[in-house]
This record gives C-alpha cells, structure tokens and sequence, in this order.
C-alpha cells in the first residue's frame, strides 16, 4: 500500500513537467521576427539543432554588437561569443547564453557556427578571427570544437583550408561515404570550397571551387525532395543551386528572399541561413537588417546595425525552391 502511496505522488509530480512539454510542442503561429538577441541586438547566421539531453531545439548565432556605440568601422561585428537560444517547438525562442568555447587568444571574435551531432557528440566548425578588428583586411580561419551538451566546447584543431581567409563552414554527410564540408574563399571571389573528412577530425581540402559563378557565403547543404540543395547568402537575397552529386551545382534564376516582405523587422532581404527539414516540410531560419531600407542608404548606426532572425518555410515547384516570406506559418518542430 505504501508502495502504491510513493508511485501516486511520483505521478503527480511529474504530470505537471510533461503536461508543459506537450504543450510547447503544440503549432505555433510564427511571429516576426523569430527571436532578437536581448544582449547586443546582433543575431545572424543561425543554426539550430536538437539538444538529445535537454530535449529542445538550440539555436547557435553570430552575435554582433549592434547597440554598442562609440564602435568605429566594422568593430561592433568583432569581439562577441557565440549565442544561444532555446525552444521547445522551434517557434517560441528564449536567450539562454554564450558558448563557452576552449579556444580564445586575448582579444577574439566568433563567427558563423556550423554545428552537427554525429554518434552522441556535437561538432562545432567555427569562423574564428583572432582579434577585434575596424575594417576586413585580417585573416580569419575555420577551427573545429567538439561538446556533450551544447555549452562548453572544447578545442580540436584549426583546419588546414584553401587559404588565411576561410569562413562559413557548412558540414554534410556524405551518402555511403565520409563528410564534406564547403565553406567560403574569401581568398578567390568569395566563391565556395570544399574539403573531405572520414571521421570529422582530419579533413583535406579538395582545393576547387564547387560554386564560382558569383560571391557568395554562408552556404548551406541540405537534402529534400530527392535533391541536395545549396543556400548562398549573394547580399541580394539568398542564391539557390540544386545538385544530384554535391559536386556539380546548377544555379536557379531566381533567388529567394530578395523582395522585402511586410512583416515587421522583414521589410529588407533575407541574409545568411539555416534551412531545417522536419518531417517532410523545410523550415529556413534567416536574418535581416531591418534598418537598411533605400532610405537609410550611407546610414551608419544603430538603427542599421540590429538585426533579426525570421523564420518561413521553403516550397518546391517544378524542380525549383520558393519562398513567401509574408505566409503565415503556424508549426512546431517535431523530433
């Protein structure tokens, strides 16, 4: 009787925790934006993946010191960790805090996160600039972190690439075969790259470019409709390629999220990307600079330094990827 007494009260304890888990799985209706970063107003370049442990959605992002003042040049885009973000259903994003990543000279900025989970570890593939810097004209590279939960990385090695100035690396798994993992040149036009690994630790650059015909970062590489996808941020809206080999890439005529949507913070093009397949639908998480409107052109401030994340969904009509970006889209994001 006792016994039954215990397993009553256990039950009812944890009613309350699962009940709030379901809930937060139910459809959302997406706002815009998505999420803005509470701390500088900085976030770009999301990438989110499911956290196996806690069970949520993580959202990993470049944050830039966009309420800062008295920056000059670019520095407000130097000197920040990385950013994390939470949710439940992928919709209802909460700040959560900054990465904390083994690898940091005295003054050093984050970039750009790549993040996969691969046999129970997470690997990090991160732009690393070392230093804080006013204007471009300094090297950055790839370095490679691993982690158990998300939080706390640990340092594995800075990767041997095409050049001094590598950033934006995507990673894929090859069908059959090891990883590949295209990233920008900055080096040569800013076309895209790519180098091999067999376990994700020891890569070797290919030294091609895989996608040339104009510059471009921030690739993103995904698998949908019984096509491998690329995602080009090209700075007028989001360049798209299909290919069936993930060497040879076709570029589509037109890009997505260029025309400036209505919502609020989504009134100007879409910038650096993460494209999210769940259940046969795909998700792109993006960001926008909603202050940079044809009137503020010139205009340096803070107004056109903040940023926002925004999510739509991507479709597909006759061999070609779209999106409305001015949809509602009402989802949660199954595991």
């Amino acid at each position: 009787m006792q016994q039954l007494k215990r397993l009553f009260w256990l039950i009812l304890l944890f009613i309350p925790v699962f009940a709030h888990t379901q809930s937060n799985q139910k459809a959302q209706q997406v706002p815009k934006p998505v999420y803005r970063d509470p701390v500088y107003d900085g976030a770009a370049d999301p990438v989110v993946i499911w956290n196996k442990a806690e069970k949520k959605w993580f959202m990993l992002y470049t944050n830039r010191r966009a309420n800062v003042k008295d920056l000059d040049g670019v520095t407000w885009v130097h000197g920040t960790r990385i950013g994390i973000a939470e949710s439940y259903n992928g919709v209802d994003w909460k700040y959560r805090d900054t990465c904390d990543i083994q690898y940091r000279l005295s003054d050093y900025t984050h970039w750009a996160p790549e993040v996969i989970e691969n046999k129970g570890t997470y690997h990090m593939y991160l732009t690393y600039v070392p230093g804080v810097f006013s204007d471009w004209r300094h090297p950055r590279y790839i370095v490679h972190l691993s982690s158990n939960n998300l939080i706390s990385w640990k340092f594995e090695s800075k990767l041997t690439l095409a050049s001094e100035k590598c950033i934006d690396a995507c990673v894929f798994k090859v069908p059959g075969a090891g990883w590949r993992m295209y990233y920008n040149n900055e080096m040569d036009s800013k076309s895209i790259y790519y180098a091999e690994s067999d376990d994700l630790y020891r890569w070797k650059d290919a030294g091609k470019r895989v996608i040339a015909d104009r510059g471009g970062e921030g690739p993103k590489v995904f698998s949908w409709k019984d096509t491998y996808w690329m995602i080009v941020d090209n700075w007028k809206g989001l360049g798209v390629y299909a290919s069936k080999d993930l060497i040879s890439w076709k570029r589509q005529a037109e890009n997505i999220l260029q025309l400036p949507g209505k919502g609020t913070d989504d009134e100007v093009m879409g910038g650096h990307a993460d494209v999210v397949v769940n259940n046969g639908r795909a998700f792109i998480y993006y960001f926008t600079h909603p202050g940079r409107t044809p009137a503020n052109k010139g205009i340096d401030n803070y107004e056109t330094r903040r940023s926002s994340l925004q999510l739509a969904e991507l479709e597909y009509h006759h061999g070609e990827i779209t999106c409305d970006r001015d949809k509602p889209l009402k989802i949660a994001l199954k595991h």
